[in-house]
């Protein structure tokens, strides 16, 4: 074997994943189809979602089904091509989204989020990305009183069994917080945990930079290529053919087809976003990532400018973007505040790995020796990848994992 391990993804939880068993003295190749963070780590709102315990669930009341189904909000947009070959997943997503279920799945979850702040502070100080980050947590912006009630009753059961921090703002404290907002709003949540990034591929670079510095290589190549050997594991690179006992699948919204190829059947399926800088106008600042809660986007100050991200589209990954929900989000955002110009020359696009049951997949491929799989984050990825990346090496290396991998096996699907 030429190396110890390859890790297929150079998304941020392949680069973490690569790092931890880089830092336990295994020899490790990263494999990508282009250099680390270009993909969907590159293009999220850049926020470590400490508070981020429950996963986005399957809307169940009629309200906002009807809602959805209309095809015309900025949150959720679906294409109609895609209906048929979602059907079976977004069912059970649906089913999985009922209330005594998803409290188990929150309890399974809680844990990989209670530790990402400090797995990513690991990283961060040894990647010297000091600069990159903001300490001062996020808001959730609303503008219906009723809406505000509602979540800030949800945000304390939340700090109860979950410790998560908040402090809740009326129209007035939230006018203080961001004086550039031009509406009245009932108020917002301040999440004061999390973390924030000014440019998230810039984080993974930082990653990508401290394994190398490690001993770690990485190259360019397919993971289509990957085939078993009697002793272990190959893939085609740009420099030939690589070698290795274990592989580590980390693919993100391509770990579907990867695993199909040794077998695996598993309901993954891809929810689209966008994003897109803007110019300040007449000296616009906005000092905290705010999602505009009723207005279904967020607003991230970044080294660019300020970036909109949008919500989930329902889409074939590879189909042609429609950044439909982002032309709305623009025009509802403008209202709220004074943005200028588009930066970018056009929408960024990019695809979340999802799983019905709202949990990703981390841990031992259950039909393979020396395969591991760590993918199926959905809309948390950015903010779960080196915990899950720890998990995987330790579970790798013969340490006890830090969390239990049974609820994340890919066998719950089998």
């Amino acid at each position: 074997m030429s190396r110890d391990v390859i890790v297929l993804g150079g998304g941020i939880v392949g680069v973490a994943t690569a790092i931890h068993l880089a830092k336990r003295g295994r020899s490790v190749l990263l494999v990508d189809k282009r250099e680390p963070g270009r993909e969907t780590s590159f293009g999220n709102a850049g926020i470590i979602q400490r508070e981020g315990v429950r996963p986005r669930t399957f809307p169940r009341d009629i309200a906002t089904l009807a809602r959805i189904a209309r095809n015309r909000s900025t949150d959720a947009r679906y294409s109609v091509s895609v209906l048929p070959e979602l059907s079976g997943p977004l069912l059970h997503y649906w089913l999985e989204s009922e209330p005594e279920r998803y409290r188990k799945i929150v309890a399974d979850y809680a844990p990989l989020i209670a530790r990402s702040i400090d797995t990513h502070a690991e990283l961060i100080a040894e990647a010297g990305a000091e600069d990159l980050i903001v300490k001062q947590g996020w808001i959730s912006a609303f503008r219906s009183q009723h809406v505000l009630e509602r979540e800030v009753a949800a945000a304390e059961g939340d700090r109860r069994d979950y410790g998560v921090n908040f402090t809740a703002l009326d129209g007035a404290a939230l006018k203080a917080a961001e004086p550039n907002i031009q509406i009245e709003m009932a108020g917002a949540i301040h999440w004061t945990d999390p973390w924030t990034v000014k440019d998230p591929g810039a984080l993974v670079s930082a990653y990508a930079e401290l394994f190398t510095k490690l001993g770690g290589t990485i190259a360019v190549g397919d993971a289509a290529t990957l085939e078993q050997w009697q002793t272990g594991w190959s893939v085609k690179t740009a420099e030939g053919i690589e070698t290795a006992r274990d592989v580590v699948i980390a693919l993100g919204a391509w770990s579907r087809e990867a695993v199909a190829r040794l077998g695996y059947s598993l309901p993954l399926f891809v929810k689209r976003g966008y994003h897109m800088h803007y110019g300040d106008k007449d000296g616009t600042v906005l000092n905290h990532c705010m999602l505009d809660a009723e207005g279904g986007y967020m607003l991230a100050p970044m080294r660019k400018g300020i970036r909109i991200t949008t919500g989930a589209e329902f889409s074939p990954r590879d189909a042609e973007p429609s950044p439909v929900q982002l032309e709305r989000a623009e025009r509802t955002a403008r209202k709220l505040l004074p943005l200028g110009a588009r930066v970018d020359p056009q929408p960024w696009m990019g695809s979340r790995p999802c799983t019905p049951d709202m949990k990703p997949i981390i841990g031992a491929a259950p039909r393979h020796s020396n395969l591991w799989f760590g993918f199926g984050h959905a809309h948390h990825g950015f903010t779960l990848g080196p915990v899950t990346g720890k998990l995987i090496a330790q579970a790798m290396t013969g340490e006890t994992p830090e969390v239990a991998l049974a609820p994340f096996s890919a066998a719950r699907f089998l």
